[in-house]
């Protein structure tokens, strides 16, 4: 690969470009409505992980809100692969990437602007993972706090599909930020049990097995579902249920998973410090230390090398 630059390149209606080249119309219904989807893997040095499950996650969404990308599951692999490789000459300066795809509905034309193109518009990206601004929380612990607002029920619109409009977690963390701006917002469903954060899911551990919300009311994370298949191999009995706030509140353990995270431990909910104490607990370090072993990356110390 010749003509290597220090800007990143993305992959954009069918050509490879520099990101800063990558022009969405103001009449796009994403920029409008939200009237889209994405989906977002990260790499570990240098290597998507689970791409394939997270294009097929990707699809059915856009199944759900019935667009068509105009590009194959498999050409999406393909294409992804490919901005990754063209932004590998960047990648050590900051360690890992989100690998990010997205999919508007494309452009409301009136019919006289002249658009070139009105059709969905289809983005391939990569960016740094924030790993020095979440180093502390894998040497700490995170701090957990609920929101008043509920997360959108499934009778509304699914939280299943990953879509543009996130204004429901948005300003449903917003108060908690306000209190702490690093703690982790977690929502509520419609009937009051736990459900899930922006971009995260929740496990408890109690006497030694692993629980977590339902699927119905929470997006299915790919690292969630790695969680639950690697708690299988060993041994560990992980079930799926409704959770109310006694749970929560008497948990032996308690941390989230997500694509960049992975596992980050907990140590305290709604203020209250989670009984067990230890960072991380016993069934949290299990995890964490076979999470690692699949992937081929120590993620914790890959957070914990850029520590401040």
């Amino acid at each position: 690969m010749s003509g290597l630059s220090n800007s990143r390149i993305a992959w954009f209606n069918g050509e490879f470009m520099p990101e800063g080249q990558v022009m969405i119309p103001f009449r796009d219904r994403s920029w409008k409505y939200g009237d889209g989807a994405f989906d977002m893997t990260r790499t570990f040095e240098g290597k998507p992980f689970r791409l394939k499950e997270h294009i097929d996650r990707f699809y059915n969404s856009l199944r759900y809100l019935r667009i068509d990308p105009g590009v194959s599951p498999r050409e999406m692999v393909s294409l992804s692969d490919e901005v990754v490789a063209r932004n590998e000459h960047l990648r050590q300066s900051v360690g890992d990437w989100w690998v990010g795809q997205r999919v508007s509905r494309g452009v409301d034309a009136v019919g006289d602007e002249g658009w070139t193109h009105t059709g969905p518009n289809v983005v391939i990206e990569v960016l740094p993972l924030p790993l020095k601004k979440r180093a502390k929380y894998y040497r700490d612990g995170a701090d957990v706090m609920l929101t008043a607002l509920r997360r959108t029920s499934p009778s509304m619109l699914s939280p299943r599909a990953k879509m543009h409009n996130y204004l429901n977690m948005i300003v449903a963390e917003m108060p908690v930020k306000a209190a702490d701006p690093d703690a982790w917002a977690i929502l509520l469903d419609e009937n009051g049990n736990l459900a899930e954060g922006m971009g995260s899911n929740i496990f408890l551990v109690r006497d030694g097995g692993l629980l977590t919300p339902r699927q119905k009311y929470v997006l299915p994370g790919v690292s969630r579902q790695m969680t639950i298949d690697l708690a299988a191999k060993l041994g560990v009995p992980c079930k799926e249920q409704d959770l109310d706030l006694f749970d929560a509140e008497t948990a032996d353990e308690m941390f989230l998973t997500s694509t960049s995270m992975c596992i980050m431990p907990v140590r305290s909910f709604n203020g209250g410090k989670v009984a067990d104490g230890k960072i991380p607990g016993p069934v949290t370090a299990q995890l964490i230390a076979a999470y690692s072993k699949e992937v081929g990356c120590d993620f914790v110390q890959q957070y914990l090398d850029r520590l401040e």
